[in-house]
């Protein structure tokens, strides 16, 4: 890597046009930047070699330039022109945005110009004698024996990308006839160029905004949200939900620290893989990093422990409030992928591979089911499998009865070598609008972590042994379900479908129009009555008491997606019957309720789902607007 640092009274640059054919997607064409240290870089074939190891020598280079000049902002300007020998555009990309985060961890004011474009720039150089420098980085260099084995090896890691099929057939992806799956085929080629980054915004972010559900939060960082009432809500069933399937399934439920130290002799060489993914933060002289998982916790809490093979499979849980991963930029986009968010993770410590193969099965289908009840069917997901050719082979007849419960083919991604801690991973994906695909339910045997973190169980011969672990997450993170469902919700009003949350996580499942203001006492009897016991549900109603017309109300209430509409006059009151307007037209069997009978409706569709009261104010009148 070469670099030419000049302290500068400003750098401003305009873009003119492409210089490579895929140049970085840009927002801004033009920029400048005040009392900068401006970097040209070039990234070279040699930095190809250890990526990692070249940014942390060259944020290091950096920074000691910059302290030196007492700069605070910082300009990264890729420059092609100090070397003749380039690394790959993709690498270089890459690099260059690794080292941005690295510097703006330093607490550096850091901007980047894009790569990939011709640009026309202004430069003020100060004059002084260390205003001029240039650097030649060699990646590693004395240090190179520092950089983990393991992302060595990753550097060399060659996929495998075929299409798996329920006859247990493989199939090249750019052979196989993808005539009706045509959300693998965008899955598939999306997992095998590993694009992330977002170039339009996602159709869930104007839902998620009209709704309220969620929003970005200005005063934060990027990737952490505000939820509105209704969208907690929502949240809050969910992860009931998910808590009480978990819990069915033998979860023991546990609570670990958010933060852990960064030097601790476990968990030093595994987060050296991630570094510009890790918030950091400094209390006491010592340096901690936020989780980005529950494995830590767990892990710390099961080597501690004294475990008899007889407790086997170990089931430890927690629904992590929040884990903390720093995704780049350009990858953040509503709920789709953020920073912060609340991860449900089940570990499962077992005795062999045989007792971790028959555990993946169990928490295959219980991943299925949690999907299915919360509103996501199999035809909405899409499976990618990841392990090495071996284990495939040696297990071929155990992956295909995993593809023929999904009952669809799948992606599966070999290697010729394990260089993961796990032999065996699955992923249910869904493929939204904008054809990007995020994970949901996952799990992994993971045959490392048992040993490295010393945890132990004493066998039926006495003999003290380290489990494997299984990592799963039946559901995914919570707030990427709340986006895979206002994704589906989008490409049901693409065909021209109405749109609707489950009727279990409406935040308003019935909806009461009284004509005139003199029938508002009788909608709150309506809705006293439908809360009695008898059922043994709480069904959420509120009641429009608004001055506005009635046809007003049932436009506005149709807007916010709310699956039962009974507007409240004389007829109702004479006839003690209801015609509501059911948003699911396969809801509805008759065209007139009693109270009763739709009470009796509800609560059969709702029964074997949390239950919580209704998240706003009853009377609309009284509500604020969020948005």
């Amino acid at each position: 890597m070469k670099l030419l640092l000049i302290h500068s009274d400003y750098i401003e640059y305009e873009v003119k046009g492409k210089a490579i054919s895929n140049p970085e997607e840009i927002s801004l064409k033009k920029d400048r930047l005040e009392e900068a240290l401006t970097v040209f870089i070039a990234v070279e074939k040699n930095d190809e070699k250890s990526p990692r190891q070249a940014v942390l020598d060259a944020t290091a280079e950096i920074e000691k330039t910059a302290e030196q000049l007492k700069a605070k902002n910082i300009m990264i300007y890729p420059y092609a022109h100090l070397s003749s020998d380039l690394g790959r555009p993709k690498i270089a990309k890459e690099i260059l945005v690794e080292l941005e985060y690295e510097l703006k961890n330093k607490d550096f004011n850091v901007k980047r110009s894009p790569f990939g474009w011709y640009k026309a720039f202004k430069i003020s150089c100060k004059g002084h004698p260390l205003s001029e420098l240039s650097r030649d980085i060699v990646p590693g260099g004395k240090n190179e024996e520092e950089e983990p084995e393991s992302l060595k090896k990753e550097r060399k890691l060659s996929s495998y990308w075929n299409i798996l099929t329920e006859d247990g057939e493989l199939h090249e992806i750019d052979n196989f006839n993808f005539k009706g799956h045509e959300n693998l085929k965008k899955f598939s080629f999306y997992e095998k160029e590993k694009s992330r980054a977002i170039k339009q915004e996602p159709a869930h972010v104007k839902l998620m905004q009209k709704l309220e559900i969620a929003d970005y939060e200005p005063a934060s960082d990027g990737g952490n949200m505000r939820f509105y009432p209704k969208g907690r809500f929502i949240k809050k069933l969910i992860e009931q939900y998910v808590n009480r399937r978990v819990a069915e399934y033998g979860g023991l439920e546990v609570e670990t620290p958010i933060m852990y130290d960064i030097d601790h002799p476990t968990l030093s060489k595994y987060l050296q893989r991630f570094p510009a993914r890790q918030y950091q933060i400094e209390s006491d002289k010592r340096r901690f990093f936020l989780r980005f998982a529950a494995c830590f916790g767990q892990f710390l809490m099961a080597h501690d422990a004294t475990i008899s093979y007889k407790a086997l499979p170990l089931k430890l849980y927690e629904l992590t409030k929040y884990s903390f991963r720093r995704e780049q930029s350009g990858e953040l986009a509503g709920l789709r992928r953020l920073r912060a968010f609340t991860m449900p993770d089940v570990h499962a410590m077992v005795s062999d591979l045989d007792m971790a193969m028959d555990e993946f099965k169990v928490r295959f289908d219980l991943s299925l089911s949690v999907l299915k009840n919360i509103g996501i069917q199999n035809d909405d997901i899409e499976m990618a499998l990841r392990t090495t050719k071996d284990f495939y082979k040696e297990n071929k007849e155990f992956i295909v009865d995993l593809v023929k419960k999904l009952g669809k083919p799948i992606l599966i991604e070999t290697w010729d070598e394990r260089i993961f801690y796990f032999i065996l991973k699955f992923e249910f994906n869904f493929v939204d609008m904008s054809d990007k695909a995020s994970a949901l339910s996952t799990d992994q045997i993971d045959i490392e972590n048992g040993e490295r973190y010393d945890i132990k169980f004493t066998d039926k011969d006495g003999v003290q042994k380290h489990p494997l672990i299984l990592h799963c997450s039946p559901s995914g993170a919570i707030e990427r379900v709340i986006y895979a469902l206002l994704e589906k919700e989008a490409i049901k009003m693409q065909k021209g479908q109405k749109p609707m949350l489950p009727l279990w996580l409406s935040p308003t499942q019935v909806r009461f129009i009284p004509v005139k203001d003199k029938f508002v006492s009788n909608c709150e009897k309506f809705i006293e009555e439908l809360n009695s016991s008898k059922y043994g549900v709480i069904i959420r109603a509120d009641i429009d008491d608004r001055g506005e017309s009635v046809g007003k109300k049932i436009r506005e209430a149709e807007t916010e997606w709310v699956p039962i509409i009974l507007v409240i006059g004389d007829k109702e009151l004479e006839s003690n019957s209801f015609t509501p307007r059911f948003r699911d037209t396969n809801f509805a069997e008759t065209k007139t309720y009693s109270l009763d009978e739709l009470k009796e409706k509800i609560s059969e569709n709702v029964k074997d789902y949390p239950q919580d009261l209704l998240p706003l104010p009853m009377h609309m009148s009284k509500r604020v607007k969020f948005k």
